[in-house]
């Protein structure tokens, strides 16, 4: 779908990459520019204890596979020029390097604009690339979860905030990121004209809780997280089963519009004339003993007991599993989560996930493995005119890092 489109992505972690790395499943073509130690995330399982026999780097195949790979000393300026070679025949600039040092390196969008007007700049940050924190560095736990008031809201009173999963709040920035790089394309298209790309962890985290925000903004206060038996709405909650497992069960409008087949789906229609009960006002205000007669009619029933009654009454459920339980769920397999990626560190074949979209008809999925660390130094060097030895003398000069 991409064919044709060129990216030069300078950055390293987690959620620039995982943009490119988009990207790259959809055809464009992904130059991945590191430092010559590498991206620290080709080093993740370094020093970690693990029973597991480890083989490859999942997490690094994840957000790079099929690009490119380069590694250039830009903080020497012979480096920075090889950068800009680069960029003059290219249709995007993604990085996440923080804006004073790309100034330094003179890698910023007003000096990469004079030598490509069409150039799309797509800065990816902590903290944006305006205000007096633009150069802060921030990790996704930092400013797309606790900084942007989402750790907080998930915080119920008097308990500690709770940690975001390794790279859950990157992932979800590198998916508007896309977004805002596709959208610089299409208007490119008309304009002819290139421009900046601004997306970053801290905005994201905000836009994610966006509903919260919105009542915050406008009302000057958002309901705080509450324990399961004090719930604005009690039907909305997580219930057990007769066999240890949790379901999710989530009303349409308020509950009221679902309340009658939720007392069907029980065996508990006395509770459409209980006045404790059927009203969204009577179930809010008695939550705790409605959520205790809840929870003493699902123990009565396994999951997959529960599973037919509540499909039978249309409503919307759904188990709560756990990973290995979703890496075989059926349904999760049709629609193409997953797929078979290659990886070069032990030389075979494993399953990882698909990006977050599904093109019909179309070769959406991964494009080859990622790269090693310098892999295609001489082969872009050479494709940019510089030659053989040319290239070995930067590699003594440490311009470059040698092709692993």
């Amino acid at each position: 779908m991409l064919e044709g489109l060129k990216i030069i992505e300078m950055a390293t972690y987690v959620a620039a990459p995982a943009a490119g790395g988009m990207l790259r499943d959809w055809g464009a073509e992904v130059i991945k520019i590191e430092p010559l130690t590498g991206c620290p995330m080709r080093k993740f399982f370094e020093g970690t204890k693990s029973t597991l026999e480890i083989k490859g780097n999942p997490i690094f195949g994840l957000d790079n596979r099929g690009k490119k790979g380069m590694t250039i000393n830009t903080s020497d300026a012979r480096g920075a020029d090889i950068v800009r070679e680069l960029i003059k025949e290219a249709d995007v600039f993604l990085t996440n390097v923080r804006p004073t040092s790309l100034e330094n390196a003179k890698l910023d969008y007003k000096s990469l604009t004079k030598i490509n007007q069409k150039l799309i700049y797509c800065s990816l940050s902590g903290y944006g690339l305006e205000g007096e924190e633009r150069d802060r560095p921030g990790f996704d736990i930092a400013a797309f979860w606790s900084r942007s008031g989402m750790a907080h809201l998930t915080q119920r009173k008097g308990e500690i905030p709770l940690p975001l999963r390794t790279a859950s709040g990157d992932h979800i920035t590198a998916i508007s990121t896309v977004s805002g790089i596709l959208a610089a394309v299409y208007e490119r298209q008309r304009t002819g004209k290139g421009k900046v790309v601004e997306s970053s962890l801290l905005r994201t985290g905000i836009y994610s809780i966006g509903t919260d925000m919105a009542l915050q903004l406008r009302f000057g206060r958002v309901p705080s997280t509450k324990n399961r038996d004090q719930q604005i709405n009690p039907i909305a909650n997580f219930f057990k089963t007769k066999d240890n497992r949790w379901i999710c069960l989530s009303p349409r409008a308020g509950g009221d519009w679902d309340f009658p087949k939720v007392a069907r789906a029980l065996k508990k229609e006395e509770w459409l004339e209980d006045e404790n009960f059927n009203t969204h006002h009577s179930r809010r205000m008695n939550s705790t003993e409605f959520v205790s007669a809840m929870d003493e009619a699902f123990n009565l029933l396994t999951l997959e007991e529960w599973g037919e009654r509540l499909d039978k009454e249309d409503l919307i459920w759904a188990p709560v599993q756990n990973l290995s339980e979703v890496s075989k769920d059926e349904q999760v397999l049709s629609t193409g989560a997953f797929v078979e990626i290659e990886d070069p560190e032990c030389d075979e074949k494993y399953k990882s996930l698909a990006s977050p979209v599904k093109f019909h008809d179309t070769d959406d999925g991964p494009k080859g493995p990622a790269p090693k660390l310098g892999e295609h130094n001489s082969e872009i060097l050479s494709d940019i005119g510089f030659t053989k030895e040319e290239i070995q003398e930067m590699i003594k000069e440490g311009i470059i890092g040698k092709e692993v």
